[in-house]
């Protein structure tokens, strides 16, 4: 793998982190974190998403929307790609993680419209990344949402086993935790350089 790869990977886990730092991604981030099993396999489910939806998304502008200059159509495309990617998943949980697929509950389906999914893909085509950039960006995303959403659901497993003053109880702690945890991702920001 040659360098801008590795940079490529590194700058969308760490240091632009889709949640972190681009704020992407919150509703599922927040929703699902609180179970560390629910979170890694939600994280799983993006990374798998994200992955191929980037790969696809590239394929479809290069070979389709840019040629036909129906460029305009980007975001309608990439979300039907997206939908169709989620519900692939969603069946394949269904049928073989039943406890997994209720665990994620309503946040499975909301990888469809989890604006980071879209992001990645819209991003790739604005940075003007080729395929392989394209899949290794929507990996490195993914892999980056997946850190995020694991750490916070351990930090939210060991914060109920604490006693928390009761004004922060709840989502106070949550939030305070999640803004902690992005101060702490801007450390990496030294990486990149």
């Amino acid at each position: 793998m040659n360098n801008s790869l590795i940079l490529i990977i590194v700058t969308t886990a760490l240091v632009n982190n889709v949640v972190l730092s681009q704020f992407l991604g919150i509703c599922s981030f927040l929703g699902v974190s609180k179970q560390l099993k629910a979170s890694a396999s939600l994280g799983g489910a993006v990374i798998f998403v994200m992955t191929i939806s980037s790969a696809v998304a590239n394929l479809l502008y290069t070979f389709l929307l840019a040629p036909l200059q129906l460029e305009y159509l980007n975001t309608i495309v990439f979300i039907l790609v997206i939908a169709t990617l989620v519900q692939m998943v969603e069946m394949f949980l269904k049928k073989t993680s039943p406890g997994i697929y209720k665990a994620l509950g309503i946040y499975l389906p909301l990888i469809t419209t989890n604006c980071a999914v879209l992001g990645v893909a819209l991003t790739n085509v604005q940075d003007g990344y080729g395929f392989v950039e394209s899949v290794v960006a929507g990996f490195g995303t993914a892999v980056g949402y997946t850190i995020a959403i694991i750490l916070l659901a351990g930090i939210r497993e060991r914060i109920d086993e604490s006693s928390v003053p009761k004004p922060f109880r709840g989502a106070p702690v949550v939030l305070l935790s999640a803004a902690l945890m992005a101060i702490a991702f801007m450390g990496f920001g030294s990486l990149a350089l």
